[in-house]
């Protein structure tokens, strides 16, 4: 039985299995601690009161969309830099890297400029007036958290393409530690610090973001093979013709995660307009799902650099088998996730409020069935993200694009409307719509991906139809 398992780890699909966990696994862990600090950050909001829950999450949901979507500009370097290392291109490594923290400084002064007037723009997006002016404190401290974070995007997709992404999840859980503590000293006042509420978990927030973004920064200086990379030589210079390449193909990216995340952000609003208890039951189903999330998200970004490489090298057999490992993986852990959501509905809500107050007896009441359809819907919810982050990897950004917004906003945001405000569903027909819609974006991703890797292996790289 053991020669039988070790003569399955040593054929190609088995050394890829290895190869890609070697990323994923660090990459997912990460990316569900950096989670956390949402996560924990709406836990928190839920023992200050049910509107401090609904004010809080919406404010955390409207940051995490917001670094999303400029992320995605950012992230255009994890590619180009996979390729390039593929091809043995140690100069253009160093180049795409210099010119993304340009990106990251030209991106960060508009985003926080977004984020001083956030709260402005939710009450003419018709929220609550007392929940828009609830969630101004938190948007005013966590901007200035919005450079390192972008920052962090740009290290992580660096060191990811290079293979070298285990020390995230240490640099992630030492950030996440920080911020638990950082919201209970400063949202509830303690330890000698003033009780700053939701202003408090902002700031926190914003300070966790500058220390992950240091110590990352210290760690690629300091290993002996990233440092090697020298790409603050000639910090100073732009280079007009690569970052026009960059901005193109990463404002593919971030229109994208735009129609992706801001179908969840549009329906989170949809929501508000039902009321403070839909709100607030869609915070803690949302909450939940966005950290299982994580994972085929971490996966996605270890799909773009596996595929980045063996595009690099010119290897279409192993771009395809870096691909549908990638994805099927994805899927064995998301139906682990679904039947772990289905057996556990009122105990995943008791996490947020207290069921045994009979005052958050309608918010359970709202959360359980929209948790059920988000159960239901996990499997092709990791899988299109996966198959996304291996178009990446071929550098197919456009038609992704394109497909997003008909998956997402056509089917996703227009069944939800149908279903929850024409025939009266509320917030279990909103969370039908753009589950429709995530399910219809992974069939499509899937067939793309299929279709631009089905032929014999090719002396050049792969090459993006139209």
């Amino acid at each position: 039985m053991r020669t039988w398992v070790r003569s399955i780890a040593q054929t190609k699909n088995g050394l890829e299995v290895q190869a890609f966990l070697a990323l994923a696994i660090p990459l997912s862990a990460a990316q569900v601690a950096q989670a956390a600090v949402g996560f924990i950050d709406t836990l928190m909001m839920g023992r200050l009161g049910a509107e401090t829950l609904a004010a809080g999450g919406l404010a955390a949901i409207s940051f995490q969309l917001l670094l999303a979507v400029v992320g995605g500009l950012v992230m255009t370097v994890g590619p180009l830099v996979a390729q390039a290392y593929g091809a043995g291109q140690k100069g253009q490594v160093e180049a795409v890297t210099r010119q993304g923290f340009w990106l990251v400084l030209i991106l960060s002064l508009p985003m926080m400029a977004v984020l001083s007037q956030l709260d402005r723009v939710l009450l003419g997006l018709g929220q609550d007036a007392a929940i828009a002016a609830l969630t101004g404190p938190y948007f005013q401290w966590i901007l200035w958290g919005a450079f390192p974070a972008l920052a962090f995007t740009l290290l992580r997709s660096y060191a990811s393409a290079l293979s070298q992404a285990q020390v995230v999840i240490v640099i992630v859980l030492v950030g996440t530690a920080f911020n638990i503590a950082g919201n209970y000293a400063l949202g509830f006042g303690k330890w000698g610090f003033p009780a700053l509420g939701l202003g408090g978990l902002g700031l926190a927030s914003g300070l966790s973001y500058w220390l992950m973004f240091g110590l990352f920064l210290l760690y690629i200086l300091a290993h002996p093979t990233l440092k090697t990379y020298r790409f603050w030589r000639s910090w100073q210079r732009v280079q007009p013709r690569l970052m026009g390449r960059m901005t193109a193909m990463g404002g593919e990216i971030a229109m994208t995660v735009a129609l992706e995340f801001g179908l969840f952000g549009v329906v989170t609003i949809l929501m508000g307009i039902l009321g403070p208890e839909v709100l607030a039951a869609h915070q803690t189903v949302y909450q939940t799902i966005y950290v299982i999330f994580m994972v085929p998200l971490g996966m996605s970004y270890a799909t773009t650099a596996r595929v980045g490489q063996a595009l690099g090298q010119q290897d279409r057999a192993q771009v395809r088998r870096a691909g549908y490992v990638a994805m099927a993986i994805a899927a064995a852990f998301m139906l682990l996730a679904t039947l772990g959501l289905l057996l556990f509905r009122p105990a995943i809500i008791g996490l947020y409020l207290d069921l045994a107050d009979p005052a958050n007896a309608p918010v359970l009441a709202l959360a359980m069935p929209m948790l059920l359809v988000a159960a239901l819907v996990q499997l092709s919810d990791g899988v299109q993200r996966v198959a996304s982050g291996a178009l990446y990897g071929l550098q197919d950004t456009r038609t992704p694009m394109v497909l997003s917004a008909v998956a997402f906003w056509g089917v996703g945001l227009g069944l939800g409307y149908l279903l929850g405000f024409v025939l009266g569903l509320g917030g279990v027909g909103l969370w039908i719509g753009q589950s429709t819609g995530v399910a219809t974006a992974g069939a499509i991703f899937i067939l793309r991906f299929h279709r631009l890797t089905r032929s014999p292996p090719l002396s050049g790289p792969v090459k993006p139809s139209p």
